[in-house]
């Protein structure tokens, strides 16, 4: 992988930075459904655990177009990439705002998905394009913050919106959104030379496969409940539309602070945080299924999932992988974020809210055992 040696420490940052932004817009534009999917479903005419397609379609598109972008485009400047998946986001989100029934939506929702995937290929493993050895942990928590940020302003905010202006609204002030992220990103990123085969020559290791299926176990039981928290909050906790924003809201600002906390334990020891994260999400979930009042358990949840990406990656960057075990890694996540979308979508029509939360909490607490012992493994390390 070729690397830069020469940039301003300021300008490296900057870099960091505005590839943050990009993953804000990003993740935002991705869970953007989660905050309005009963107002989605109800304007296009279909179930709740159908309107979750918007989630499951998108994540399943990434998980094919991460390996693909990621090995088609190894000889271009890493920026051309970046910039043309930010400016297919502004079209998605521009069809989303004017999809007149579900079908066209899920077109939508198809293209977003190819942005995702081509974005996160690159982005989630540049900090060491970007920033010397020592600072890595600390520029990829940063761009990782992208994803907590939108979980704080992003989905809440979109939910607030659309209470008073629509769901269309919100998907139309996102694709504006990504177009000063567009712009954003062409000023501030260096010249980020490809790699002329590296990508397709480098090896996914036994080690790197065991870190895919713990990615696939934990983002799957995750998504499968926060997917359909809107309906569980709506059904169970008997929530109105001013409490399911706060719960969001709550929700990504634990996802903040937990996307930060403890960052020297996961720099050092990535499988070890991701064992108590998982845990956490496990315990809150299943807090959630057994009627607790909702804001405890989903703060804790929140503070838990913050820091999981960060835990993944370097995990991943730790074992040994590059960029295409990066893409690897953005595949299997988003693969999980479909798949988990739609089990969930499958329990809640054919069960009941409050099991699609146990669903994600035994998902979450198999990933907690899984990754201990994989973290004890000489095959796997840590």
């Amino acid at each position: 992988m070729t690397t830069l040696t020469v940039s301003p420490v300021r300008t490296r940052w900057l870099a960091v930075s505005s590839v943050a932004v990009g993953t804000f817009a990003v993740v935002t534009s991705e869970m953007l459904p989660v905050g309005l999917l009963t107002s989605i479903a109800a304007d296009l005419s279909v179930s709740d655990g159908t309107a979750g397609l918007m989630v499951s379609v998108p994540g399943l598109v990434a998980a094919v177009s991460a390996p693909v972008l990621a090995i088609a485009t190894r000889r271009l400047d890493r920026r051309i990439p970046l910039l043309a998946m930010m400016a297919l986001l502004v079209l998605a989100n521009l069809l989303s705002g004017i999809a007149p029934n579900f079908p066209v939506m899920l077109a939508a929702r198809l293209l977003t998905g190819v942005s995702i995937g081509g974005f996160w290929a690159f982005a989630s493993g540049l900090a060491p394009r970007l920033v010397p050895g020592q600072a890595v942990g600390r520029a990829t928590s940063v761009i990782m913050s992208g994803v907590s940020v939108a979980l704080v302003l992003g989905v809440p905010a979109s939910t607030f919106l659309a209470t008073y202006a629509g769901w269309r609204a919100a998907f139309l002030i996102v694709a504006g959104l990504a177009l000063v992220v567009f712009a954003v990103l062409s000023r501030a990123l260096p010249v980020m030379p490809g790699d002329e085969a590296g990508a397709a020559r480098e090896p996914l290791t036994g080690r790197i496969k065991v870190l895919l299926a713990i990615t696939v176990l934990v983002i799957t039981g995750h998504f499968s409940a926060y997917t359909y928290l809107r309906p569980f909050l709506e059904q169970v906790s008997h929530a109105g539309p001013a409490l399911v924003g706060t719960a969001l809201l709550l929700f990504g600002a634990a996802g903040v602070v937990g996307n930060f906390a403890g960052s020297g334990m996961t720099a050092r020891r990535p499988g070890a945080a991701l064992v108590v994260r998982a845990l956490l999400i496990g315990l809150a979930a299943a807090a959630l299924a057994l009627l607790v009042t909702p804001l405890v358990p989903l703060a804790v949840w929140g503070l838990a999932y913050g820091g999981v990406g960060v835990a993944l990656q370097l995990w991943i960057m730790q074992a040994g992988g590059r960029e295409l075990a990066t893409a690897a890694f953005v595949s299997a996540f988003n693969v999980s974020v479909s798949l988990g979308s739609f089990v969930g979508g499958r329990v809640l029509d054919g069960a009941s809210a409050s099991a699609v939360m146990w669903v994600g909490a035994v998902l979450a607490l198999l990933t907690a055992a899984f990754a201990g012992i994989a973290g004890r493994s000489r095959t796997s390390g840590s």
